[in-house]
């Protein structure tokens, strides 16, 4: 039984001996690239689109944000300069559509900001997976094997295929127009 033992161990050994020179060999035929996507994300033309209409659909509601932050500093300057003279009832009015004012403005960033955040958020997902869509159909057409995003801490200049791939979306963007 040790005969057959030491022979199995012996074919076992050679089969991983010769596996193991074939990884580097079928190494060789691999076409791997790195994307900074974060990189991408930021200079890809789709990014400022989206950004700007963004914008342009936020602008009105920042006016009333601003338009009645303008009226609530103009009304306390007015109070403050009117506090000496004014009667105890008055002041209590004026101090009351102060707070109420206040409250009003504060509302209305709050929402805004919130309502902001989320339309960004929502906006920034649908980049993000256009984007990584675009890295794909890259990677196929280029013929590359592998193509590795996230988490990579070095990557040489020989592998690094962001610059290509921004060329490709900036192309894509350009043919089917902004949006």
């Amino acid at each position: 039984m040790s005969f057959v033992k030491q022979c199995l161990s012996k074919v076992g050994f050679g089969i991983v001996l010769v596996c193991a020179f074939m990884v580097p060999a079928n190494a060789q035929n691999l076409k791997v690239g790195v994307v900074n996507i974060p990189i991408l994300m930021e200079r890809a033309p789709q990014t400022k689109s989206a950004m700007d209409a963004l914008q342009e659909e936020f602008a009105p509601r920042q006016r009333e944000f601003l338009a009645k932050q303008k009226e609530f500093e103009e009304l306390s300057a007015k109070v403050q300069k009117d506090l000496a003279v004014m009667g105890e009832t008055e002041r209590r009015n004026a101090e009351k559509n102060l707070r109420d004012l206040q409250r009003e403005v504060t509302r209305l960033q709050t929402e805004f900001r919130e309502d902001l955040n989320l339309r960004q958020n929502e906006e920034l997902g649908i980049l993000q997976r256009s984007i990584l869509k675009e890295v794909q159909d890259y990677a196929q057409q280029e013929g590359y094997d592998l193509v590795v995003g996230d988490g990579v801490l070095y990557a040489s200049a020989a592998v690094n295929i962001t610059e290509e791939v921004l060329r490709a979306v900036e192309a894509n963007f350009q043919a089917t127009g902004s949006r």
